[in-house]
């Protein structure tokens, strides 16, 4: 196939250090130019990287004909406003998670998503050890699924960082709390009909500091999680059916370089002593997501996470927000 070639919109350190590393492991993906609003910082990222274009600002970047896909990892805010722009230039858009600030700006998308490729970047459900995780659940190894449990933290009290900017759309729940929901749909292959939420917001910066929900998908099965930018780092995922259980041991930061592990339990023996591990050569999630957008964008074809699971995903996180201010159950709207 021939490779897509991309245009990296900004020097965020998620692209610098994990995103755009990965896709240039792939050879369907050239990254050919990384634009900033400060061209110095642009330039510096390209040398890093071995990328050949930099330029001192976006609207450069977009009128670059040579670039067929955008991948866009600036903040919360500018998410739906530049990913409608490089749509407008022709581009296709891989779009930082979460791809709006609200559900309604998301909507904004819908029209230019019939006209090129978007997709939100959720590279988890690239990993094999999702795909593993699935198709041992759709098997009925565990029996029937029940729950699930997710885990999602880390510490950051940086005054400066976007995480911690309420007018740009910071705080854990968008930032990390968007994983666990992406876990519910994925794993239980269903939409949750209704949520309720319990948050608790740093007094200073007035963004969601520890977030934890339950997420009804009816017919009995729940997901409960917790997420904090002001916690020990951790994660995990814990799913529980009538006869086992599955545990994600790095489900969301998987280590590109490291295998990754999965548990499968009967629960026959406590202490996990009946637990069995079932390990993954190392792969980079981030390869595999700019691999499959790319195979999208050359095929033409609609993505399996196109622009309408976007908008779901923003739709249950819509509700999560109005159940903190109802403190009751909300649900979650229809499209």
């Amino acid at each position: 196939m021939q490779p897509v070639r991309w245009g990296i919109l900004s020097t965020a350190k998620i692209g610098r250090v994990k995103v755009v590393p990965g896709m240039m492991k792939s050879p369907l993906c050239d990254v050919v130019a990384v634009a900033s609003r400060d061209e110095t910082s642009a330039r510096e990222m390209a040398d890093e990287l071995g990328i050949p274009k930099a330029y001192g600002s976006y609207e450069a970047l977009l009128a670059d004909p040579d670039i067929e896909a955008i991948y866009n990892p600036l903040p919360n805010h500018l998410h739906v406003p530049m990913t409608l722009k490089a749509a407008a230039a022709g581009k296709h858009v891989l779009c930082e998670k979460p791809i709006a600030v609200t559900a309604s700006e998301a909507e904004q998308l819908r029209h230019a998503a019939s006209k090129v490729q978007i997709m939100e970047a959720f590279m988890v459900r690239h990993h094999p050890q999702w795909h593993r995780a699935q198709e041992l659940i759709r098997s009925g190894s565990i029996g029937e699924l029940r729950s699930i449990q997710v885990f999602f933290s880390y510490f950051n009290v940086d005054p400066g960082n976007i995480r911690n900017k309420a007018d740009i759309g910071g705080g854990g729940l968008l930032d990390i709390g968007c994983y666990a929901v992406v876990a519910g749909r994925y794993l239980f292959n269903a939409e949750p009909v209704r949520v309720v939420a319990l948050v608790d917001r740093d007094p200073a910066f007035e963004v969601d500091r520890t977030t934890s929900a339950i997420m009804d998908f009816g017919a009995g099965r729940q997901l409960t999680f917790t997420v904090s930018t002001q916690a020990v780092p951790y994660q995990r995922i814990q799913v529980l059916g009538t006869k086992g259980r599955i545990e994600i041991e790095i489900p969301f930061n998987a280590p590109p370089d490291k295998p990754t592990r999965i548990f499968i339990d009967d629960g026959s023996l406590h202490g996990d002593r009946s637990a069995q591990v079932i390990e993954f050569p190392a792969v980079d999630q981030y390869q595999l997501q700019g691999e499959a957008f790319s195979h999208a964008i050359r095929e033409a074809a609609p993505h399996v996470y196109g622009i309408e699971d976007a908008l779901m995903n923003m739709r249950i996180l819509d509700a999560l927000r109005r159940s903190e201010a109802s403190a009751g159950w909300e649900a979650v709207r229809p499209n």
